[in-house]
């Protein structure tokens, strides 16, 4: 994910990529998230609110990769069908999601914290998807540098980014998992999860080859910035409202 243009081709043709992101949307959704809901109108309410948050991810996927790796504004952009077929980003869609679902809750008057159930499903999810990432050679990493200080000239040795990914996601997966079953933080793991993601991508980002050119970094990286204050925000938020009576079970 994350590449326009390096790699576009592999992405759109590789059955293992195309596969792994098949397998990750249906990890989540062969689970009941609903199993909690006892109001059949919440349940639609549920409904209608992740088709809204798919819109807003799918969106925020393509924008980031338009400013990440076509640079733009900095450069003019064109290449419409290749933004279409080609790059996404996970720190853009999960942004851009949360963004249109918190802005379509008031709309649509749903009043139930955040899904910890989806919270937790959500990491492995992209973990089986960058599975693909890794076979179709995007998400490119810098060359490591040897101890010596020298590096191949023939084959450098690239920083293996889809493999730390998978290694993160699995990592805080598991710890959001702990949480649910202890009853920690209840309607508040999707807001620790952006935090962690965030800043996990604001750090791993020094290791990928993309430009940093929106004032010494990437588009990547001030995405993961407000990724971050986004979840810090809804932390806060769900701090001061929460009500014992509705905090477990969302």
């Amino acid at each position: 994910m994350d590449d326009l243009v390096v790699g576009a081709d592999s992405i759109a043709i590789n059955p293992i990529y195309a596969l792994s992101i098949t397998a990750g949307f249906a990890f989540i959704f062969l689970f009941p998230l609903t199993r909690d809901f006892t109001s059949p109108r919440e349940k639609t309410q549920y409904y209608y609110l992740q088709l809204i948050t798919l819109v807003g991810a799918v969106l925020g996927a393509k924008f980031a990769v338009l400013m990440g790796d076509a640079l733009w504004p900095i450069r003019a952009f064109n290449d419409w069908p290749a933004l279409l077929y080609s790059g996404r980003s996970i720190v853009g869609a999960l942004l851009f999601g949360f963004l249109f679902a918190e802005a379509a809750k008031p709309l649509i008057g749903y009043r139930r914290p955040p899904n910890d159930r989806f919270a937790i499903l959500l990491p492995f999810s992209i973990a089986i998807g960058r599975i693909g990432c890794w076979f179709a050679g995007c998400c490119l990493g810098l060359p490591i540098e040897a101890g010596s200080g020298n590096r191949s000239e023939l084959a450098p040795l690239l920083h293996p980014i889809p493999l730390y990914e998978i290694a993160f996601h699995l990592t805080i997966g598991t710890m959001l998992v702990l949480l649910y079953r202890r009853r920690r933080f209840s309607g508040q793991l999707f807001a620790i999860f952006m935090v962690a993601y965030g800043t996990f991508r604001y750090v791993s980002e020094t290791l990928r080859a993309t430009e940093k050119a929106f004032f010494g970094l990437s588009a990547y990286q001030w995405f993961a910035v407000a990724l971050i204050l986004a979840g810090m925000l809804s932390y806060s938020a769900r701090r001061q409202n929460k009500k014992p009576e509705t905090a477990y079970g969302a």
